[in-house]
């Protein structure tokens, strides 16, 4: 098995370097060290490490930055290395739950298990995105991310199937634009209660083909507010509906054809002895 490479964020070269020996004791190859976050990046623009083991910067410490854009890469966890003041910072900004960092001064041993605690939690995190990935790759349902703007941000295969559009076709317009007109009301109706903290629940609408069609879908849909996106999965239900608009109308036929007999037998003398 090869080693986990890690690179090092460390202004100072005394730490780094007293840090880069600590890692190589542990059994990590230290894939280099950058003197800010900027020379990280750029480092890492070829080929990520496993982890990066960051100094918490001052512009960093009141948690703005952290909690509106987390430098968190779905390639590579970052443990920060804070101070006591820091960390007390972090908690008020309710953003340390969210971040793999350690507090200084620490020992060897704690650095080593604060480093595998988050590449395991980094392992099992990406494990669980290559299952949910084939889980929306193969499904026969139709599954969407919709954000709050109202346009689709991910949607998996089964659309194109469906309506004939590609993704990025469906992706550049306002989701509302491919609902049957007839429907745009009460859809976006149904939209406002999801994003306000609502579901949807078996709603049902049309969205338009590529051919100039319409398909009925059957939806369930819920939101997440931190996120502001609509998870939501729809199933094509448009033989079930033509299947009941075609008993609707038989009954209607029927029901037609029995007024009219009844009309019949009212108007039209009978004999009653051979009953004609």
């Amino acid at each position: 098995m090869s080693k986990r490479t890690i690179l090092i964020v460390e202004h100072e070269s005394s730490v780094a370097r007293e840090l880069a020996q600590q890692l190589t004791s542990f059994g990590y190859q230290v894939a280099g060290i950058a003197p800010s976050r900027a020379e990280a990046l750029a480092l890492t623009a070829g080929a990520a490490p496993d982890l990066m083991l960051m100094q918490l910067s001052s512009g960093d410490v009141d948690g703005t930055a952290l909690r509106e854009e987390p430098p968190r890469n779905p390639k590579c966890p970052i443990v920060f290395m804070a101070a006591q003041s820091d960390e007390a910072t972090l908690r008020q900004a309710e953003v340390a739950g969210s971040l793999n960092y350690i507090v200084q001064p620490f020992t060897a041993r704690e650095l080593h298990a604060v480093i595998e605690l988050a590449l395991c939690r980094h392992d099992a995190a990406r494990t669980m995105r290559e299952m949910e990935d084939r889980f929306f790759a193969d499904s026969i349902d139709m599954l969407c991310f919709l954000d709050f703007n109202g346009h689709f941000k991910r949607l998996n295969p089964a659309w194109e199937r469906t309506l004939g559009f590609s993704r990025e076709e469906l992706m550049a317009k306002p989701f509302i634009e491919f609902v049957h007109p007839d429907d745009r009301e009460r859809t976006l109706k149904q939209n406002a209660a999801v994003r306000g903290g609502g579901r949807a629940l078996g709603f049902e609408n049309r969205y338009l083909c590529k051919d100039g069609s319409y398909r009925w879908f059957h939806w369930n849909a819920a939101p997440s507010s931190t996120e502001r996106v609509i998870y939501s999965v729809a199933r094509d239900v448009t033989q079930r509906k033509q299947a009941e608009a075609e008993r609707e109308q038989m009954l209607k036929e029927l029901q037609e054809a029995l007024a009219e007999v009844r009309t019949l037998r009212a108007i039209l003398p009978i004999c009653s002895y051979c009953k004609k």
